[in-house]
């Protein structure tokens, strides 16, 4: 089966389009539930995690690490979920956290600039004025949250299979063309990419739980084996191989795994 990303601006009625498309296609429906599970698994209280996500990142914020941290620990609970299919999530970058995968069916949900206005207006008791300021904060910060994160553009539609303009299109019709095209043979789940989601999966847990080292590493799995690139100092280096050492037992899956500092890691490593 397939996994469903939806993207969407505030205000564009992707978590109406989200909900009917899972209910359409008996599909679990994911988006804060991934924040929540996060926070207990890696106790880390979910106001970090929420403005992990979505907050703008500060000068600061760029030069550390935390936030790609926290980003790490929500990637792996997306993972679990996904892995096993039939979700269609519609959180936060979920088209650039599930990257390589071909069963992922991305999808951005747009709509004119009037009608989020209009919506703002009615909802938050804005003026004409305020809504529109309000929509245009909120957009700039996810363009650079993706961009300082992923360095990619979320309104580059290159990014997506499919991108569908509301109120062009009804919240019904809309969930329809996504439902047919989530059953065309391209983005069926095959044996390659069942294992492309393992490995993703693997590599977003090991991430997750190397977290507690404060170094900079980017992790890729084949397999099974697990590659860890660390780019700090021998001794981040050291504490990172330590660590490793041990994850072997507590997660599943993970036949062999190395250290390797100083490395330039794979496009492909999380």
């Amino acid at each position: 089966m397939t996994v469903i990303t939806i993207s969407r601006g505030s205000k564009s009625m992707g978590t109406a389009v989200a909900e009917q498309v899972a209910e359409n296609l008996g599909y679990q429906c994911l988006s804060r539930a991934v924040l929540l599970e996060a926070s207990e698994q890696y106790d880390i209280p979910e106001i970090q995690l929420a403005r992990a996500m979505h907050d703008a990142p500060s000068l600061l914020e760029r030069l550390g690490h935390r936030r790609a941290s926290y980003v790490a620990c929500v990637r792996a609970a997306l993972t679990r979920h996904v892995a096993q299919d039939n979700v269609v999530y519609h959180g936060h970058a979920g088209h650039v956290l599930l990257q390589n995968v071909s069963h992922v069916l991305k999808v951005r949900i747009v709509a004119d600039m009037d009608h989020r206005v209009s919506i703002v207006m009615r909802e938050e008791k804005m003026s004409q004025t305020e809504a529109l300021h309000h929509i245009q904060k909120l957009d700039k910060g996810r363009k650079r949250w993706t961009k300082t994160l992923f360095g990619v553009d979320p309104t580059d539609a290159t990014l997506y299979d499919l991108v569908l303009n509301i109120p062009r299109f009804r919240v019904e019709d809309a969930a329809d063309v996504i439902c047919r095209s989530a059953q065309l043979q391209q983005f069926a789940t095959t044996a390659d990419s069942a294992r492309n989601m393992h490995d993703l999966q693997l590599a977003c847990a090991v991430k997750a739980a190397l977290v507690e080292t404060n170094a900079d590493v980017a992790v890729s799995s084949h397999g099974g084996n697990v590659l860890v690139y660390c780019g700090a100092g021998e001794r981040h280096g050291r504490k990172v191989k330590a660590l490793a050492e041990r994850l072997r037992p507590g997660i599943e899956g993970i036949n062999h795994i190395e250290v390797h500092v100083g490395v330039d890691p794979p496009r492909s490593a999380v």
